[in-house]
């Protein structure tokens, strides 16, 4: 869980001799208004692709490392001017060792700084975990992988558990589930994703629990190579229970061909489903991910619009794999709607004719990095990168949806 710090309080630590602020103690501060300011220090290259936001993101200011180094006064006074009556700063590099050094030298000038430590890095391995549903029968969690908008869930019942969408740190579930007292029982990932590592497998082999994936995307879009990895066949219509929760698999084709949902119902009679990059809060997922945006993309609205409207009651939570903005998330800073009410505020969803749909979809793809790709690979078992070249994989913000 997020440990609260009123942003108040951040600079005001180095009464105590603190000179860093970590991950976590940041992202608590910025989920209220707050006046601090945020110096990142990065490249232009780094900052343009990705940067510090939460639900309420203060002001960025950017000046690259090397200014400070040519040009410390000029750069010193550029933050003296943002920063008036002393307000906070908290420095941002890649890895909190250039920032540090920025931070020193403001302080020096008399300025409020604070370095963040292990910087970008950290920030993106930082995982927020807050409870959606605690009943007697069953309890729901979020685990949001911040940086990158990416969310999954974990269901707990009865002493038995499932994680859907599970990210790269797969040890991060492990404690959560501990603290629980719940045993996994089902790994379920609704896709081979695209923008982010799955520990499914791994965890798989460390837990006994079983992994499992459709196997239409247990096959290489581009390479056609099959996976490498066990995993067992997710079909259309199948179920597993979980303590005291119903599953059920529901074939929703289109961002991949072999992209499921999972339908939960819990017997306080609550629904839930897990749409991956299926249905978003705003907007759905890309049909081009495979290189095939032209033949999916028609897939994609009979899946919406057929399948979904048809088999997921209204009245279920929609638990989305992604979000593009913080700004979807509700009060509570959980990325959960009613589908009745996505179908009235998801503006992309407001088509009734299907080529005017796929007309909407193609015109609105938005770059896909190469990196997809590969990742790709490494999700069926087909390639195992380090973990350096897993993090270069993993960097920045997922672009799974369609652009605005």
């Amino acid at each position: 869980m997020s440990i609260a710090l009123p942003a108040a309080d951040v600079v005001a630590s180095q009464a105590s001799g603190r000179s860093e602020i970590f991950v976590h103690e940041l992202y608590a501060a910025l989920q209220q208004p707050s006046n601090l300011l945020l110096l990142d220090v990065r490249n232009e290259d780094e900052f343009q692709m990705w940067r510090i936001e939460t639900r309420h993101t203060p002001e960025t200011l950017h000046l690259p490392y090397f200014f400070f180094l040519e040009e410390e006064e000029k750069a010193i006074a550029q933050v003296r001017a943002r920063a008036t009556n002393g307000r906070p700063i908290v420095v941002v590099c890649a890895k909190g060792g250039a920032s540090d050094y920025v931070a020193e030298r403001l302080r020096e000038a008399g300025l409020s700084a604070i370095n963040l430590a292990g910087g970008m890095v950290e920030w993106g391995d930082f995982y927020d975990v807050r409870p959606v549903m605690e009943q007697p029968d069953y309890r729901i969690y979020q685990v949001d992988r911040v940086a990158r908008g990416c969310v999954s869930w974990v269901f707990v019942s009865r002493g038995e558990a499932a994680i859907v969408d599970p990210l790269r740190y797969g040890e991060r579930y492990l404690k959560l589930l501990e603290e629980q007292g719940a045993q996994l029982k089902l790994l379920l990932d609704t896709h081979a994703h695209a923008d982010h590592i799955s520990s499914g497998p791994d965890l798989a082999e460390l837990t006994g629990a079983a992994y499992y994936l459709h196997p239409y995307d247990a096959i290489h879009p581009f390479d056609m190579l099959p996976a490498r990895m066990k995993y067992a066949m997710l079909h259309d219509g199948q179920r597993f229970t979980l303590g005291a929760l119903q599953v059920e698999v529901i074939h929703t084709p289109g961002h991949t061909l072999g992209q499921v949902n999972f339908l939960v119902t819990a017997p306080d009679g609550e629904a839930f489903c897990c749409t991956g990059d299926n249905l978003f809060i705003e907007s759905f997922g890309r049909p081009d991910l495979g290189g095939q945006g032209e033949r999916w993309a028609p897939v994609v609205y009979d899946t919406i619009f057929g399948v979904v409207k048809r088999r997921v009651p209204d009245h279920a939570w929609i638990l989305p794999g992604h979000y593009a903005s913080p700004a979807e998330a509700n009060a509570d800073g959980l990325y959960m709607k009613r589908l009745e009410d996505l179908w009235r505020d998801n503006r992309s969803l407001h088509f009734t004719e299907k080529e005017r749909f796929v007309e909407f979809v193609l015109s609105h793809l938005p770059y896909m990095p190469p990196q997809y790709v590969e990742i790709k690979r490494v999700n069926i078992g087909l390639s195992n990168p380090s973990l350096d070249e897993a993090d270069e994989l993993e960097l920045g913000k997922n672009i799974c949806a369609l652009s605005g």
